[in-house]
């Protein structure tokens, strides 16, 4: 029997609602189009929020309360968040920088002594000034704040020096690049937080690195569709899904609201019919304990051509599953321990990935292994079985009369409607289908809480696309963007803690792991070749030495009699030995081991050099460690992952379990 907790998934671990999650990016005040129609687009911006109420209000199952990503900037940024808090919907900021230094630049402040005000939260003599900044603080304390702080240190230093020194050009041009890619890193957060992006853009002004154009650009390179609200032309809402359209914006269509609604619905239920039957059945899945010896097969080839010594190939098979209740106490213990004890983390934080993703990647893992199991297993056992009954078949030639070839016909049979009844129900049950979902579905959550405590997300347009169903990806970028960016205000003490004890350990272990992974494979694919190329030897010499003992008898010199009383054990030997030469080959072709080798052999490479690449990073000066740097190292990890599970569908994804012909 089962345990409880291991017959179904926790009640605890609902299925992911679906949410509309929405960037914004749009001019300031300072831009002469978006000032001189500040009213007429706040009306666009109420048309375009509308719409997307309308559809998640019409929604027959449950949806998430519609989130709205901003860098709380003036201008377009706090229109939208306004009107979004109005509509209680769930606001998150990305700041460029924390939350003080974020209003003090965005205030404008016109002295130094304000400045320094406004960066000790203190109030200024300036009377707009303050008032701008007391907004801001008022807007921002009801919202979920992500603040890449780690090198405010800096840019205050340099602020400052620019309220003493504003027209030194030097000076001038060092901070604005470095405020500018604060405001790009902010913004790739946003765009990767988000479904879409709406962009208030007069169409013309260029902007500089994190400007609204350089916005648009990044999101529609990531695959984001953007709704384009024309600054210069209230009341003209389009849709950009390519960069190239950026060149070609007279060849945009005006969108009407039902155009809007439409694409906010395809954003909420895309295509695919089946996503949500495909992730209720997932959830409702019968989970197993453990493995059991009937679908070993295929792990007793790896152990006999890939195991060292006697209890690597004859030692038990049977696998212990991680149960979701147990991973938090197991495997995922350190990680947590470490995600706990971030400097400056959000309380709580850590349990949300317990929940959300450690005990949903022990459900997907262990199912996935039941499935790959029972999938390869059976049709490795197809192959053995095959070659057993072609043996039992002729077994009656060297061992009985013809009269006595019942039981061995018998036998052979049993054996052949033995593999059509593991063909069928492997199709039924359809394990080829099942363990290629859940296997994605674990893998995507393997590294997921790294990413999540370091606010690093997939973009919407950049998950892989699977050949038969997309509902994996969409399950698991539910659920990932359900929890969304931690309430937390990164230090450089935050990130070096993340990138040595999260991202680094993790590089390493799938590194140690892919080497072995990548050794042992091809001791597997060498094994079975030679186990092959030597039965088909051993075939023909069969054949070769009772055609010489036919020839010799032929010649007086053994007698004839010979060949003739052995002619049926050298057909038995001249039939065994090929069909168990040919099931070690089709195993082999099956398992495609070299290539599956390969791919780990090319895993494990990418993922030392990341490994380095974070080595170097951990080297850097106090206070040099940079956002941006870590948040690209984790993404290419993420690319490492996704790459090999692309890789690896791409050697199973045609092959069926099946009658082995």
């Amino acid at each position: 029997m089962m345990s409880k907790d291991a017959a179904h998934m926790s009640e605890s671990i609902a299925l992911p609602p679906a949410r509309l999650a929405i960037g914004i990016t749009g001019h300031r005040d300072s831009n002469a189009a978006f000032f001189a129609n500040r009213a007429e687009l706040e009306r666009d911006f109420a048309t375009v929020f509308a719409a997307a109420d309308a559809v998640t209000n019409r929604q027959s199952d449950a949806v998430g309360t519609t989130r709205l990503h901003s860098l709380l900037a003036l201008g377009a940024d706090m229109i939208a968040v306004e009107q979004a808090l109005e509509r209680n919907w769930d606001v998150v900021s990305p700041l460029p920088f924390g939350l003080d230094l974020n209003i003090a630049i965005n205030a404008d402040p016109l002295t130094t002594d304000d400045a320094t005000a406004l960066l000790e939260g203190r109030a200024c003599a300036d009377k707009r000034t303050e008032a701008t900044a007391a907004h801001m603080r008022h807007i921002a304390a009801r919202l979920r704040l992500f603040e890449l702080a780690e090198q405010d240190a800096e840019i205050t230093r340099m602020f400052i020096e620019m309220q003493g020194c504003p027209h030194e050009s030097r000076a001038a041009q060092h901070y604005y690049t470095v405020v500018a890619e604060r405001v790009a890193a902010a913004g790739r957060v946003m765009i990767e937080q988000s479904d879409l992006l709406v962009a208030v853009w007069d169409g013309v002004t260029p902007g500089a690195i994190g400007g609204t154009r350089h916005t648009i650009s990044a999101a529609l390179k990531l695959g984001l569709p953007v709704i384009w609200v024309d600054a210069a032309h209230p009341g003209k809402v389009a849709v950009l899904s390519a960069p190239e359209e950026l060149f070609a914006l007279e060849a945009t269509t005006k969108l009407a609201l039902a155009d809007i609604e439409a694409l906010f619905e395809q954003t909420l239920n895309p295509p695919a019919s089946d996503q949500n039957e495909r992730a209720i059945r997932f959830h409702t899945e019968q989970w197993h304990r453990h493995s059991y010896r009937r679908f070993h097969a295929y792990r007793r080839v790896e152990a006999l051509f890939g195991g060292s010594g006697l209890r690597g190939k004859f030692g038990g098979l049977v696998q212990k599953y991680e149960t979701p209740a147990a991973i938090a106490g197991g495997s995922g213990a350190k990680m947590l321990a470490v995600a706990t004890a971030l400097p400056g983390g959000e309380a709580g934080f850590a349990d949300k990935i317990k929940v959300d993703v450690l005990e949903r990647f022990a459900w997907a893992d262990g199912l996935s292994t039941y499935l790959s199991d029972a999938y390869r297993g059976g049709m490795t056992t197809n192959f053995l079985l095959s070659a057993l009954a072609i043996i039992v078949g002729v077994a009656y030639l060297p061992l009985a009369s013809v009269d006595a070839k019942w039981p061995f016909a018998l036998m052979e049979f049993i054996l052949l409607t033995t593999i059509l009844a593991i063909t069928t129900i492997g199709r039924r049950r359809n394990w080829h289908g099942r363990w290629f979902e859940t296997r994605r579905v674990a893998e995507y959550f393997r590294h997921a809480p790294i990413m999540l405590l370091l606010g690093v997300a997939r973009s919407t347009g950049r998950w892989p696309r699977g050949a038969d169903t997309e509902w994996p990806e969409y399950y698991a970028r539910e659920v990932l963007r359900e929890i969304g960016l931690p309430s937390v205000k990164i230090s450089q003490a935050y990130l070096r803690a993340a990138l040595e004890h999260l991202l680094g350990n993790h590089a390493t272990r799938q590194r140690i792991y892919h080497e072995g992974k990548a050794q042992r494979l091809t001791k597997v694919h060498h094994g079975l070749d030679r186990t092959s190329e030597r039965l088909f030897t051993l075939a023909v010499l069969s054949v070769a030495s009772y055609l010489t003992l036919l020839g010799l008898g032929a010649l007086g010199i053994v007698p004839a009699r010979w060949a003739h009383d052995l002619s049926k054990t050298f057909t038995f030997l001249g039939v065994i030995l090929p069909a168990l030469g040919g099931a070690f080959a089709g195993i082999r072709y099956f398992g495609d081991f070299e290539r599956f080798a390969a791919i780990s052999e090319v895993t494990a490479e990418k993922l030392q050099e990341i490994e380095t690449r974070i080595a170097t990073l951990l080297n850097v000066s106090e206070g040099e460690l940079r956002y941006a740097q870590v948040a690209d190292l984790t993404h290419a990890v993420d690319d490492v992952v996704v790459s090999e599970i692309e890789n690896w569908q791409s050697v199973f994804g045609g092959k069926q379990i099946a009658v082995p012909v």
